[in-house]
């Protein structure tokens, strides 16, 4: 019997040594394989933190005025900028030992086993902020065990590369709140349309609630459960020493005013400027797509909003709705190529084709301003004369023939000008112009003022019978308006990542590629198109209808083909130019070309009230005379008319006007005429110098 005892006792010290060196072993094996995880977890590379951030755009003056992202609206900001409030509801209803755990929390998991084996479901969830941040950031959300594993691995690689403020940072601003909003700058302005920092406790509460199932508590599905659950959170800072019973109860009261137009503010303001701006960082810049779209960038642009609002309230005024007439308008500062305001067209959200930057069409005579300004730079002066009438221009040795008109085919049948010529768009002088230069002079000037698009030498040329761009076009003119420079339309000021990196800062200067004492002299005359007493019986200045719209300098072109309007003006301070035509390239209507300038000057008045009137600056080689515009002679007691205008020093006229009687003599100009169709026929070059010199002994 006792043998039996000892035997027995012997195998119950086996068994139990055995299951002590077992628990030790497994203890042992348990540490050894979790030594080897975090070893193998910290030998990997820290995981990115980076995700999908909405980039932010701004105006000139920092507003927000819109947003690129792929439908989720994501905003990043430092823990420091997010209210206490937030931080606290989160902890409290989220992971209240937040700071006491790895990366799992082995308590919550115990609890939550045993409160899903009381109740028969998985309801209870234990993961950890840290866990799902690694979900929110690497994973899926699929209930499976392998997902379960890879969400435990990277929980456990972000607690040993990263800090609980990065952790918590990075949770706060990737998690959902519903409705397209990702972290908590996103949702508080969409619910409550002010920055995270700025939130009450009260709602804060309301916006910890919701990301535990934002299709049931945000709270423009259902507002009451929303505020059900804003309660539980409450209780839950309460529990957690956060804030004590009597706060809990005050903020449970508090009245909670949210935004009910489920919009973030300045989410599409001047949406044609915008598309341009995107276009820019792609195509200048050379910017990926994916980076604009997520990268969080902060762009700041040269938007001027009050212009953008003025642009967008004329075009709304001035063009009919349920017309099929379009229009494209672009305002710039001419000194830096600043953009101020775009429009693309009527509304943006029946076509979102962007004519201001897409749309090419033929200027009309928008391009005169370059023939005549090459013109000066070959000796000509705002008195030369040329006679205004029906003409058929040889060409091509002989074997082309080219017939333009004026409009309405009226002619002077008399000489005219260069001043009054330019005022009434006069085709004729323009083409005998063209001629005498040569049709290479006039591509060769156009790409000096910045016209890309390429140009063939015909005759038509410098009636516009090409097609340009209206940024393109409108921007060519900033050399006319400052002096000789040439700038590039500029829509960017400056763009930060979100590390406050500046990955762009615009620092281009303008060239000086044109004289500017002729660009000077050709301004001075643009502004005669703004004279009505420049007009004659042929033909009436082309600014006539709008010329009571000012009381400063201003300078500008119109330009008119039979299925385009245009209008391109200028003060020193801002440049527009307006296109008016329809998509389908047919022919304009009766009244349809109006509009051009009548949104010019609207906008140009608006635009420019309360600003210094500025005027043109004048070169110390340029010089002020009173002159006759009819004859182009000095201005006396015989001139019916004077007009103060500027030429190049050592061009400007000798001669004053004369009695009737001994006026000009009319053969003489013809046979002045006849040499020069002589002078078509000849070597071009050669046409140039004999010309040249003949058209100084002319305008003396």
């Amino acid at each position: 019997m006792e043998l039996a005892t000892r035997k027995s006792y012997m195998k119950r010290r086996r068994l139990i040594r055995k299951f002590v060196w077992g628990c030790v072993l497994s203890v042992f094996g348990g540490f050894m394989a979790l030594s080897a995880l975090v070893i193998y977890a910290y030998q990997m590379e820290a995981p990115s933190l980076s995700v999908p951030e909405t980039t932010v755009v701004y105006d000139a003056n920092g507003a927000t005025i819109g947003e690129y992202h792929k439908g989720e609206q994501r905003y990043w900001v430092p823990i420091d900028h997010m209210s206490e409030s937030i931080v606290e509801a989160t902890l409290a209803i989220e992971d209240r030992r937040f700071y006491d755990h790895y990366g799992f929390d082995p308590i919550r998991i115990t609890r939550a086993v045993i409160a899903n084996l009381q109740t028969g479901t998985k309801g209870q969830g234990a993961s950890t902020i840290t866990q799902q941040y690694a979900r929110n950031l690497f994973l899926t959300h699929d209930k499976t065990w392998m997902r379960k594993w890879q969400e435990a691995l990277y929980a456990l690689r972000l607690e040993l590369h990263y800090s609980k403020e990065e952790i918590l940072e990075g949770y706060l601003n990737t998690i959902y709140y519903g409705h397209g909003a990702y972290g908590v700058e996103a949702a508080s302005l969409l619910y409550f349309q002010k920055n995270a920092e700025d939130l009450s406790y009260s709602e804060a509460a309301l916006l910890a609630g919701i990301p535990k199932g934002p299709s049931v508590y945000s709270p423009y599905l259902n507002e009451d459960m929303s505020i059900e659950r804003q309660h539980v959170v409450l209780n839950a800072m309460d529990d957690a020493e956060y804030i004590s019973d009597a706060q809990a109860t005050k903020y449970e009261n508090e009245v909670i005013s949210f935004s009910k137009d489920m919009e973030i503010h300045g989410t599409r303001i001047a949406p044609y400027f915008q598309d341009a701006v995107r276009m820019w960082l792609i195509e200048d810049l050379g910017m990926d797509e994916s980076m604009i779209d997520g990268g969080g960038l902060d762009i700041y642009t040269t938007l001027d909003s009050s212009m953008q609002e003025k642009a967008d309230a004329i075009v709304a005024e001035e063009m009919a709705p349920d017309h099929a007439l379009e229009t494209a308008f672009v305002a710039m500062d001419p000194r830096t190529g600043k953009v101020k305001a775009l429009v693309g067209g009527k509304n943006y959200k029946e076509s979102s084709f962007n004519r201001a930057t897409q749309a090419r069409r033929h200027p009309g005579s928008a391009m005169k301003p370059f023939l005549y300004y090459a013109a000066l730079e070959h000796g000509l002066s705002p008195n030369s004369m040329l006679k205004s009438e029906e003409t058929t221009f040889v060409f091509d040795e002989g074997r082309e023939e080219y017939s333009p008109s004026n409009f309405n085919h009226s002619y002077a049948n008399d000489y005219i000008t260069m001043l009054q010529a330019l005022a009434i768009s006069d085709n004729i002088y323009a083409m005998k112009t063209h001629f005498l230069l040569g049709f290479e002079d006039l591509i060769h000037t156009a790409k000096r003022f910045g016209i890309d698009s390429p140009l063939k030498p015909a005759p038509s040329l410098a009636l516009g019978s090409v097609d340009l761009g209206v940024l393109e076009i409108t921007k060519s003119y900033s050399p006319l308006a400052n002096g000789g420079y040439v700038v590039n339309p500029q829509f960017v000021e400056k763009v930060i990542d979100r590390d406050e990196n500046v990955l762009y800062e615009a620092n281009e200067e303008p060239v000086l590629e044109l004289n500017p004492a002729y660009t000077a002299v050709m301004t001075n005359m643009m502004e005669g198109m703004f004279e009505p007493e420049l007009s004659t019986s042929y033909g009436a200045v082309t600014g006539g209808s709008i010329s009571e719209s000012f009381d400063r300098p201003v300078a500008g072109k119109s330009g008119s083909t039979d299925k385009d309007s245009w209008m391109i003006g200028y003060a020193p301070q801002l440049l527009t130019g307006v296109w008016v035509g329809y998509d389908e390239a047919i022919p304009l209507e009766s009244g349809d070309a109006k509009h051009s300038k009548q949104i010019w000057a609207k906008f140009m008045k608006e635009s420019l009230d309360g600003e210094l009137k500025l005027t043109f600056p004048i070169p110390e080689n340029v010089v002020e005379v009173e002159i006759n515009p009819f004859n182009g002679l000095l201005a006396n007691e015989h001139c019916p008319l004077t007009r103060k205008t500027l030429f190049f020093h050592g061009t400007e006229p000798t001669e004053y006007c004369q009695a009737p009687e001994q006026g000009l003599d009319e053969t003489e100009l013809e046979e002045t005429d006849d040499k020069m169709d002589e002078e078509y026929k000849k070597d071009e070059e050669e046409k140039k110098e004999k010309w040249l010199d003949r058209i100084f002994d002319w305008s003396s």
